[in-house]
């Protein structure tokens, strides 16, 4: 955790230099991974987490 707010301190003082590429890496990990999960649950698993998902949006608003 220190580690993390040590290297956006150095970030914003123009220390060092942001690596995009490791944001695009983590990105698309990311989707890999989203893909995967889905092919994996079930249709009703699905319904019932897009629901949910659903409402927690409708309560934001």
């Amino acid at each position: 955790m220190i580690g993390c707010a040590v290297k956006v301190a150095k970030i914003a003082t123009g220390e060092l230099q942001e690596d995009v590429t490791e944001k695009e890496y983590t990105r698309k990990a990311g989707q890999i991974g989203g893909k995967a999960r889905a092919e994996k649950l079930s249709p009703r698993k699905r319904k019932a987490i897009a629901k949910k998902a659903a409402q927690a949006r409708w309560e934001k608003s």
